[in-house]
């Protein structure tokens, strides 16, 4: 039995993928401890982990950032990414480090594996010099000879004139981004640890091992990356058979439907429902569909009367919904992409900013799906891309190929045997 710390940002789609790996780690033996906000503490010691709440660390609630962090308020593309990396992600880890070394001077650990954005970890690694581990519920996508810069969304380019957009772009992107590294290795001297070379773009992952959400084929063709970024595909814990509940009053309109399924949502980050609920409600309220909404818990119930094809629920759990749904429109949230395609549903994608448009890019350009290019698409917009999507099975086809990819490659038992082999 090793002592093994995780780490997970208290936010529902890190928490869930990280508490999976944790759940299966535990049901090995091991002795695991996880370091996350309180409100998450709970879910993670339903699965056998002792919780370990932030203390030093400002802890915040999801559902209203701005409380914690005033700034945060009405933030959105590239101000979202500067503020959320100043105020809550380096903002906190001079503070998570000193949360961290009071537990590991309380119970030392054998093994650190972490949330990339939970900086934290990588501090405290630093500091007591061990070993430690990156468990990804997001996208690894660093940049990389031949893959255009990453956080505009682009897709891969050809010839001259593709070589040189990258490189214009690309040294834009490096230029724009040079004002986060500077932030991240401030922050490195406040904490009292020497300047290091990684970048915006590097500064999450740990150089020893990373496991990883996703898999390659999900990515634009590449050579490049290390040996030590291992995808293990989807980090849910709802593979194995489908979640016992709770199931809407009006879920058996889904069983019984003899119509095309639609299950739009709008994740956990940017849940207005203006951006993309309403416009899907109205592009699809004619259309011969049941539409089902996921509102998440941040979302307000959304202004009636809703079409006569719409179900609306907080929260649908989708190893009853996705095996029914012919199409998913999301807004790129990477945990619900995954989950869909792992059960081959093809996908219409409004990424609007974060990981978002990168997500939806890869998904056009692979065939899974339709990239709408914006994170508020108009209703006239999203009918048009449903349309083809439900019309050309080759994105279904598409969908699944890169469905059984992601199934075949271990998910969290995949992700437990990397982190035991990477104990000391």
């Amino acid at each position: 039995m090793a002592a093994i710390m995780l780490t997970a940002m208290p936010f529902a789609g890190h928490a869930r993928p990280i508490r999976a790996v944790a759940g299966e780690l535990v049901r090995r033996g091991h002795d695991v401890r996880v370091y996350t906000g309180r409100s998450y503490v709970d879910q993670f010691e339903e699965v056998g982990a002792r919780g370990v709440p932030w203390r030093d660390a400002p802890d915040f609630d999801e559902r209203d950032f701005a409380a914690t962090f005033p700034r945060m308020r009405d933030r959105k593309g590239f101000r979202q990414v500067l503020v959320n990396l100043q105020d809550l992600f380096l903002g906190t880890a001079p503070a998570q480090l000193a949360d961290l070394a009071a537990a590991h001077a309380d119970e030392p650990w054998d093994l650190l594996a972490g949330d990339p954005m939970a900086l934290g970890t990588r501090f405290i690694a630093e500091r007591l010099g061990s070993r430690w581990a990156t468990v990804s519920p997001i996208a690894v996508w660093l940049p990389g000879k031949g893959i255009p810069p990453t956080g505009l969304g682009l897709t891969p380019a050809t010839g001259i004139l593709g070589r040189v957009r990258d490189g214009v772009l690309g040294a834009a992107s490096r230029g724009g981004t040079r004002l986060l590294t500077r932030l991240y290795q401030r922050t490195r001297h406040q904490v009292g640890l020497p300047a290091d070379g990684e970048t915006f773009a590097t500064m999450w992952y740990s150089p020893q091992l990373v496991v990883a959400a996703g898999s390659p084929g999900l990515d634009y063709p590449r050579a490049d990356l290390g040996p030590h970024i291992r995808f293990v595909g989807d980090l849910t814990d709802d593979g194995a058979a489908p979640a016992a509940g709770p199931l809407p009053d009006w879920w058996p309109d889904v069983v019984d439907a003899e119509v095309p399924v639609v299950h739009v949502t709008q994740g956990t980050a940017n849940v207005d429902p203006a951006d993309l609920i309403l416009p899907t409600l109205e592009a699809l309220a004619d259309r011969e569909v049941l539409v089902v909404v996921g509102l998440g818990h941040r979302t307000s119930p959304l202004p009636g009367p809703l079409p006569a094809n719409a179900r609306v629920a907080a929260m649908v759990p989708y190893p009853h919904l996705l095996p029914r749904t012919a199409v998913v429109v999301t807004n790129g949230g990477y945990g619900g992409v995954l989950q869909a395609l792992r059960h081959d549903v093809p996908l219409v994608v409004a990424g609007g900013d974060l990981d978002k448009p990168e997500v939806a890019a890869r998904i056009g350009w692979h065939g899974a799906g339709v990239d709408l290019r914006t994170g508020r698409p108009r209703p006239a917009a999203i009918a048009a891309a449903y349309d083809t999507v439900a019309a050309d099975r080759t994105y279904r086809t598409t969908a699944a190929r890169l469905g059984a990819e992601l199934r075949s490659l271990g998910g969290t038992h995949a992700a437990a045997d990397l982190l035991e082999a990477h104990l000391p």
